[in-house]
């Protein structure tokens, strides 16, 4: 839950760029020509120990028949942000964009920082004079390329940041499984959750992105409570004029980040297509446990479609969710609904789970016994010792000689032999494997 930083401004000021450096990465594309990013960007970042969401923006300007699209998700970002930074080009100097900009923010009561990019030195913050006339306030003179004056930027922007949402205390309660409803646009995620509360608590609708926020329900199943987490439909990053990614995807992987067990929606009708596979991905990567439900089986089934057909195909595109249950189901009729529980509550059993110390390294041990390690250039790999340092998802760690030398391939046959050895089939293990520190010797 931590807070949300959108970068504003017209096209090719360097919003990317700056994008990249402040969350250390370069997935934002980088271009010369105006106008590459178009949909909204997301990523994760930290400073001084303050962690952050940033979302790159699209340009904002008439330059293609995208511009219409691009300004309603700056619109968005402004409007769900908790901070916004506006970048200006310092060589450039004022654009009629910028004060149209401006014009927008001047009512918007949430911290907004200006940052002027392609200053390079402290000769060229002279640039900055254009900027003083628009009576901005601080202005923070910047090279995302180069660095410069980045890291004093960086204090101010973290030091204005609201403080991370904790969640509250009923939701914080360790005996509520926290589930996440996720899926693509229009898979039926709020039919679901109104056919297990018995009534209309959210809006239904056959038109895509109807629901437009994370909405939270608190629900009693016979002896066990659980906290349902409905989202907005994450979209495919495609072709902006019809199908833009709206900016609630922040908030549906928000819910991600704060859900137990994430019940990932497709649609029986449609297949299992690529979206579904990236929905997946997003929780697999978060560490969630996962429930693959297949909904509208009964306009499926009526079709000819069959299960075990469809069932197949799923695992066979999803392999690394091969441990994560799958259930046909449609909310429209109520068929197979209620199982839902029985797999949350089994695979949230095994997600909270911890196993003994003793019994982990006994594994490891006839595990190595029965496939060593391959060499590294010739020298034995050894496994010295291994524990689980967390759960949720249980979280284990090896040490080892030469860490980097243990290929993906073994890792995947120490993970096989715990799930077989502790029954965890039906969570996500993480393994982490560090070099054991070595003991000084005395001269």
């Amino acid at each position: 839950m931590n807070p949300i930083v959108a970068i504003i401004g017209r096209p090719n000021v360097g919003k990317s760029t700056l994008f990249n450096r402040i969350t250390r990465t370069q997935d934002a594309l980088v271009d010369d020509v105006p106008g590459v990013t178009r949909d909204r960007h997301y990523g994760s970042a930290s400073w001084n120990e303050i962690d952050f969401t940033v979302v790159d923006t699209g340009g904002f300007a008439d330059v293609d028949d995208f511009s219409a699209e691009i300004r309603v998700q700056i619109d968005q970002a402004i409007n769900e942000a908790d901070a916004i930074l506006f970048v200006l080009d310092g060589r450039a100097g004022l654009s009629p964009f910028d004060r149209d900009l401006l014009d927008i923010l001047r009512g918007i009561r949430k911290p907004v920082l200006y940052a002027v990019n392609k200053i390079d030195g402290p000769e060229q913050e002279v640039l900055l004079a254009d900027f003083f006339r628009l009576g901005l306030g601080t202005l923070y003179p910047v090279s995302a390329e180069h660095r410069y004056g980045l890291n004093d930027f960086l204090d101010a922007l973290v030091a204005a940041l609201p403080p991370a949402e904790t969640p509250a205390s009923s939701e914080d309660d360790p005996a509520i499984i926290r589930i996440a409803i996720v899926g693509r646009p229009n898979v039926g995620k709020s039919s679901l959750i109104n056919c297990i509360l018995g009534e209309n608590r959210l809006v239904v609708s056959s038109r895509p992105g109807t629901t437009r926020d994370a909405i939270d329900t608190f629900h009693q199943h016979r002896d066990r409570s659980y906290l349902l987490i409905d989202t907005a439909g994450i979209r495919r990053k495609g072709r902006v004029s019809q199908k833009l990614e709206k900016f609630s995807v922040i908030k549906a992987l928000r819910s991600l980040e704060r859900c137990d067990v994430a019940v990932v929606v497709m649609d029986a009708e449609e297949g299992v297509t690529d979206q579904d596979l990236a929905v997946a991905g997003y929780a697999y990567e978060r560490g969630c446990g996962c429930v693959l439900v297949i909904n509208k089986w009964d306009l499926a089934e009526s079709s000819g479609l069959r299960e075990n057909k469809l069932i197949d195909d799923l695992r066979f595109k999803a392999k690394f969710l091969s441990f994560a249950p799958v259930l046909t189901v449609s909310a429209r009729t109520g068929r197979r609904v209620n199982r839902i529980f029985s797999m949350v509550n089994t695979v949230y059993d095994q997600f909270e789970q911890r196993i003994g110390t003793g019994k982990l390294n006994r594994i490891l041990e006839t595990a190595t016994q029965k496939n060593p390690p391959p060499l590294l250039r010739g020298r034995p790999v050894k496994f010295y010792y291994t524990a689980q340092v967390s759960a949720k998802p249980p979280t284990i760690l090896f040490f080892v000689n030469y860490p980097q030398a243990v290929h993906f391939s073994y890792k995947r046959y120490l993970l096989n032999q715990i799930r077989e050895q502790t029954g965890l089939d039906k969570t996500p293990i993480r393994l982490i494997f560090r070099e054991r520190e070595r003991r000084e010797t005395k001269g």
